[in-house]
């Protein structure tokens, strides 16, 4: 298929990529993994693999069960999603250009000859040696610069600073075992309200709001997690709801940098 682009990941910052790629023609197969953990379930593609289908911002996302269902489901004009961490499918199919999207901070196996063009988001790869180009994805400045030679900025692990607030917006589980929310992705929370439970064999453990706002994400109900886990994303502007079902800034940038990045390594390769 002419111009195939496959994604790895189908996180909420992946999904603004795949959005944009497919609304300017270039057909898509996003391949993600058996459960993926995304926060902001919302406006992730990531979510038709538990669902069969995703649909954000009018684009919708449907699950594949071979390669050949994938280049059906995009003949049918839509994106198609796969379960293939380790993507498998490339024994079949040739891409016209590959994009990790995981941000896994790490390269988790992508390399230059999966495909003709190969891009990375985020750090953990080097450009001109594991990829060809590589995204910034650090806010600030450089947000959405193209490196084609080096790396990203490291992660500082450090959330973006939203009305003074950092680290107390996103929540981490503090403890192992299986979660339940009690509050849906909208919903204006108060700090201290129990926003979720996590059960193990030494109880219940509620999760409590460090903050007031607007729940922007949260683990899909009933995910195993483990201790440390980011498991839920709180803004403290509760003008901002509607934010919590559309793509953020961070990942439109993102987004129109590796369009970019296909067109200029497109002129690069002469085709």
């Amino acid at each position: 298929m002419e111009n195939l682009v496959i994604i790895r990941g189908g996180g909420d910052l992946a999904t603004g990529t795949i959005h944009k790629l497919h609304r300017c023609g270039f057909p898509v197969i996003v391949l993600e993994a058996q459960y993926p953990g995304a926060i902001r379930r919302r406006v992730a593609f990531s979510e038709a693999v538990y669902d069969g289908v995703s649909e954000v911002e009018g684009v919708t996302c449907s699950l594949a069960d071979s390669a050949e269902h994938a280049l059906e489901i995009i003949e049918a004009g839509h994106t198609a999603m796969m379960v293939d961490e380790s993507c498998h499918i490339l024994q079949s199919l040739r891409p016209w250009a590959l994009v990790d999207g995981i941000m896994a901070k790490r390269n988790t196996g992508t390399s230059k000859d999966m495909a003709d063009k190969t891009i990375a988001i985020g750090p953990g790869f080097t450009a001109g040696k594991d990829v060809d180009l590589v995204i910034e994805t650090m806010r600030g400045h450089d947000l959405g610069r193209i490196i084609e030679n080096g790396t990203a900025s490291k992660d500082t692990e450090v959330p973006g600073l939203i009305e003074g607030f950092a680290s107390e917006r996103v929540i981490h589980a503090a403890f192992t075992g299986t979660l339940r929310n009690t509050v849906l992705i909208g919903d204006l929370v108060t700090k201290g309200q129990t926003i979720a439970i996590i059960s193990n064999g030494n109880g219940r453990h509620p999760v409590e709001a460090e903050i007031t706002g607007v729940l922007r994400g949260n683990i899909r109900d009933g995910y195993s997690v483990q201790k440390g886990l980011k498991i839920a994303d709180i803004d403290p502007r509760e003008s901002e709801r509607k934010n919590c079902f559309s793509i953020s800034d961070k990942a439109r940038c993102i987004a129109g940098a590796v369009l970019e990045g296909l067109l200029i390594l497109k002129k690069r390769d002469g085709y």
